[in-house]
């Protein structure tokens, strides 16, 4: 298990204690496990990317912040001794540089941006060969809008009743709204940039 997983586990743990939900309770709100919830806090199990943004919607909090832990504080989280010293990151991200993690399903996500973007998430993601951001036959929603442009690889993307191949070079741009479900066709990595933005206007996230 990555280390940046562990620490999102202890994360998502501190976010639901916040918000004084038990763990039987976000597993219902979201139409989950107890059990689940219970080794997904504790680092044993890998979220799906739509379990993911089902959690952090359900508690109100970012991606981002799951990610970078303390390092998300910006002058307006810190104390005032703190903010004196606080310095924005550079806003270059060498590959070595990205904060990532690895989802069920064989996902990978790499952040791009080396600071806190409230409501837009920018990523690298790698779909290895079978991997998928969902189970079979099982859609995700959020709110927002995303961008996807492919790097290499083929990349199925189900949107409603619709199909998409998408191939190298291949850009597509969707409501989140819409249940949608994003997979690896072929027989070699995919790789491509994806870009959701309006995320934060969640309310909910239903389907995972």
């Amino acid at each position: 298990m990555t280390e940046e997983l562990d620490g999102i586990g202890g994360r998502l743990r501190a976010e639901r204690t916040k918000a004084g939900i038990s763990q039987r309770e976000l597993a219902r709100r979201l139409g989950l496990s107890a059990s689940l919830i219970s080794q997904l806090e504790s680092g044993l199990s890998k979220p799906s990317v739509g379990t993911l943004y089902a959690i952090v919607t359900e508690l109100d909090v970012s991606l981002d912040k799951l990610l970078r832990g303390n390092e998300h504080l910006g002058p307006d989280d810190s104390s005032p001794d703190r903010a004196d010293d606080f310095e924005r990151p550079s806003p270059l991200v060498h590959p070595e540089q990205r904060k990532s993690i690895d989802l069920a399903s064989g996902v990978r996500w790499e952040q791009l941006t080396s600071d806190t973007e409230e409501g837009v998430d920018f990523l690298h993601a790698i779909y290895e060969v079978g991997g998928a951001s969902t189970p079979d036959e099982s859609l995700m929603r959020h709110h927002g809008r995303e961008y996807g442009y492919v790097i290499s690889g083929r990349m199925g993307i189900q949107l409603g009743f619709d199909f998409y191949e998408l191939n190298p070079g291949d850009s597509i741009a969707f409501d989140s709204t819409k249940p949608h479900r994003l997979f690896n066709i072929g027989d070699e990595p995919v790789n491509a940039i994806w870009f959701v933005a309006g995320r934060g206007a969640d309310d909910r996230s239903p389907s995972v």
